[in-house]
């Protein structure tokens, strides 16, 4: 067995950190959340390790245990109607032929993703982002759910069959795909506006939009999502007529419009527009209602 030094576990907690933060970004679907939770599972270490005699053989099991349990209180906490549990004569019905033995589906789904993990069950949701995205064996994930191997396959493959099989109404709103497209801007997060772009995504402007310095034509998800890639910080959110979309804003008016078109949940094109009967129709919006 091996007891690490209190210095020793400091520099391998920051070494495990951007791990564990990934772990918990996917499973609660919120990176500041995720940051906070990794850090209550530094103070649980260092507890752990100043006041207690435990040994701990593997500090980064030991780590993705505490992390990925204190995401499953987060869930708990959200979700205050009991749901059902698996019990074992359900899970060992289960066929050994698991379909995450041959297609792993949690980062093909796209981004309505989100909206149905949200509605699985927190035990649906660990198994299923500790073993389809991460690629966790189900003896550690029965470990960290308390529940056996056969258990946690079977709620791996429920919420596997959710995902595979949305409902309707899970797919993302126009609006809601703007927004999102916009936070992933401001927040450089380069691989969500992939996700979120058509693979022929293109950006155009009118004349107007060039005068002001925007790019004529931008062609393809990666130049796209290149040249958004931490940018729009100031861009807020808006009408263009009846479509979601946003706009730069300058001494309170709107000087530029990013038009959005939209199709099965993905950014199709984007039109920067500064013409003045333009500007005159945008409204500020918040998610898919006009403010005032």
């Amino acid at each position: 067995m091996d007891q690490h030094e209190p210095q020793d576990q400091t520099e391998q907690f920051e070494v495990e950190r951007p791990r564990l933060v990934g772990i918990a970004s996917r499973v609660l679907g919120d990176h500041a959340e995720a940051e906070d939770v990794v850090q209550h599972a530094w103070l649980r270490l260092h507890h752990t390790a100043t006041t207690t005699d435990t040994v701990i053989e593997s500090l980064p099991a030991w780590l993705t245990t505490v992390t990925t349990r204190l995401c499953l209180d987060r869930l708990r906490a959200r979700t205050p109607v009991p749901v059902e549990e698996i019990d074992e004569a359900d899970a060992l019905a289960e066929t050994s032929d698991d379909p995450a033995d041959d297609v792993v589906l949690a980062d093909t789904v796209g981004m309505a993703l989100q909206v149905v993990l949200d509605r699985l069950s927190p035990r649906e949701r660990v198994a299923f982002v500790l073993h389809d995205s991460f690629g966790f064996e189900f003896p550690t994930i029965a470990a960290v759910l308390d529940t056996t191997p056969a258990a946690a396959r079977k709620l791996a493959s429920r919420a596997r069959a959710k995902v595979a099989q949305p409902r309707a109404e899970d797919r993302l709103a126009d609006w809601e795909v703007v927004d999102a497209f916009m936070a992933a801007a401001r927040n450089a997060e380069f691989d969500r506006l992939l996700q979120l772009l058509a693979p022929d995504a293109a950006v155009t402007a009118d004349d107007a939009a060039i005068l002001v310095g925007t790019p004529a034509r931008i062609d393809g998800r990666d130049d796209v999502a290149a040249f958004f890639n931490g940018g729009a910080s100031s861009a807020l959110a808006v009408f263009v007529g009846d479509r979601p979309g946003a706009a730069w804003y300058h001494l309170g008016r709107a000087k530029v419009v990013f038009d959005f078109t939209i199709s099965d949940g993905q950014v199709v094109a984007i039109t920067f527009r500064a013409a003045p009967e333009v500007l005159a129709d945008v409204v500020r919006r918040d998610g898919g209602a006009r403010r005032g």
